[in-house]
């Protein structure tokens, strides 16, 4: 079991050190918990749980994928309310989870995961965290996720801007918009969502947009209450319905692949374009000139008639200066406002470059992604044994459920811990051959794909323009390849003392 110590000591000892209570980290414990393994312990740098669907509270936060299938397949949800649930609606949904599970005991909240180093003789990780508090844990998995830490532009002048200033992920609550001159940065997956919510409010919205997202109408309503009761009465009539709509979301993978297909989706989202936007020289700034899945494919039915309203600016001669109330543009324009919202996305591909792991011989973790993420099965990485990524590198999805993906990853990692747990394996460390050949296998059928077209910008690729994030193929594809690990795939070490 976890050894429990006073504050003063500030350090535990336990079998394994979760970090995050997202999909992926609470995802974990759950699977622990089912499995009769209780000597874990679970970091969370926030004081609640619940990952982006706890920070994220922008007006009009919802997930895009279907309510179905945005859920874990042994806890499904009979009450979503509807097809494409909002971002409360999901917090609870993880919070019922959290108790149902009775992984709250687990948690260490306000513990903000700062890096880890190997210690091979033990066979142990040593965690250290912002506070000092170190734990120690045979093995160690990154529930950490990709959209966690907030991007922001690097805008001249803005640190003398006088008015407000916040990021869509860091929500200001406290601050009225009713009546102010706002101008929102960005026309991304959280843009699409609050602009149509705060254009209703605010005296003037200036859109800066850089590059236009392609958008689909979002086929969203409310469950009926009597198809809500029909899955709570009978509940294999539920699992129906989410294979069947898995297998329809899983046919979108055509959209990206299939350059064919591609064309015809780009011929119905600009349709959509000139049927919801009324002004030709708007229509035409939205209008993509990259390949549909080059970037995110995004989904709403109310973002284009907003930029119908007369007091929306879409604005795309890019920012050139902040000043003390105004944004001024590449054209010279200046745009007073009294605010300025960041809808520009989060780290992604560097989203691990602040912490520091140390695996086997002193190997830095940012020194062998230092040309790019890479990862086996987006989970292990060769010279840090026992250390398990959930959702890493090209395990991403633009077409899917990305719950699906952890959930395949969770059986994956379970099978590697169940040992190591029982003290019959002391360290597991993916050959460098199989990461390798992998690595070689996927990006072979990422250069097929949209974003080895000229002029594709994406925060799917890496500095040097490689995917680092997508998955290049079906995701039941992913699942076969994830039944269980292969020991040949694997260096092993006996536990020290056996």
């Amino acid at each position: 079991m976890v050894q429990r110590q006073s504050k003063a000591q500030r350090s535990y000892r336990t079998s394994v050190v979760i970090v995050g209570t997202g999909f992926s980290g609470l995802g974990m414990a759950i699977k622990l918990k089912q499995a009769g393994i209780e000597d874990f312990i679970v970091l969370e740098k926030a004081e609640d749980l619940g990952g982006t669907w706890r920070d994220n509270t922008y007006p009009g936060c919802a997930c895009d994928v279907p309510s179905l299938m945005y859920s874990f397949s042994f806890e499904q949800n009979p009450n979503w309310s509807r097809m494409f649930a909002r971002q409360g609606e999901i917090s609870d949904y993880l919070q019922r989870c959290a108790d149902k599970y009775r992984v709250r005991d687990h948690i260490h909240h306000g513990v903000e995961f700062t890096g880890a180093e190997y210690d091979e003789d033990a066979q142990t990780w040593r965690v250290t965290t912002k506070d000092g508090t170190e734990y120690f844990g045979k093995a160690l998995v990154s529930g950490v996720g990709a959209l966690h830490i907030p991007s922001y532009p690097e805008l001249p002048g803005v640190q003398d801007f006088e008015g407000e200033v916040f990021h869509s992920a860091e929500w200001n609550h406290d601050y009225e918009l009713s009546g102010k001159r706002v101008a929102v940065i960005g026309t991304g997956a959280s843009a699409i969502q609050f602009v149509p919510q705060i254009a209703k409010q605010v005296a003037k919205l200036h859109l800066f947009q850089r590059t236009p997202p392609w958008i689909q109408p979002k086929p969203d309503r409310p469950v009926p209450e009597s198809v809500q009761r029909l899955f709570r009465r009978v509940p294999l009539v539920q699992r129906a319905a989410r294979a069947a709509l898995y297998w329809t979301l899983e046919a979108r993978y055509f959209a990206v692949f299939n350059k064919r297909l591609g064309k015809l989706a780009e011929h119905l989202s600009k349709r959509y374009i000139r049927k919801a936007v009324k002004d030709p020289a708007v229509r035409a700034a939205v209008t993509p000139d990259y390949s549909m899945g080059c970037k995110r494919i995004l989904l709403s039915s109310d973002y284009y008639p907003a930029l119908n309203r007369a007091n929306v600016d879409l604005v795309t001669s890019g920012v050139a200066e902040v000043r003390k109330n105004s944004v001024v543009t590449g054209d010279g324009q200046e745009h007073p406002v009294d605010a300025i919202i960041y809808g520009t996305g989060f780290h992604v591909t560097d989203a691990f470059d602040h912490l520091s792991i140390v695996g086997r011989d002193g190997r830095k973790l940012q020194d062998t992604w230092r040309n790019g993420m890479e990862a086996y099965l987006g989970i292990t990485v060769s010279g840090f044994p026992n250390l398990f990524f959930l959702l890493g590198p090209n395990t991403g999805l633009g077409h899917n459920s990305v719950v699906f993906m952890i959930e395949s990853q969770l059986n994956y990692v379970l099978g590697c811990l169940r040992p190591i747990c029982r003290g019959e394996v002391g360290q597991v460390d993916v050959r460098q051959s199989v990461q390798d050949d992998f690595n070689s296998e996927i990006q072979s059928e990422l250069g097929d794909a949209v974003w080895s077209a000229g002029g594709c910008r994406s925060w799917y690729l890496d500095e040097n323009g490689v995917n680092r994030t997508i998955w290049p193929g079906f995701t039941w594809k992913y699942w076969l390849r994830t039944r269980k690990a292969d020991p040949a795939d694997y260096e092993i070490t006996a536990a020290r003392g056996r």
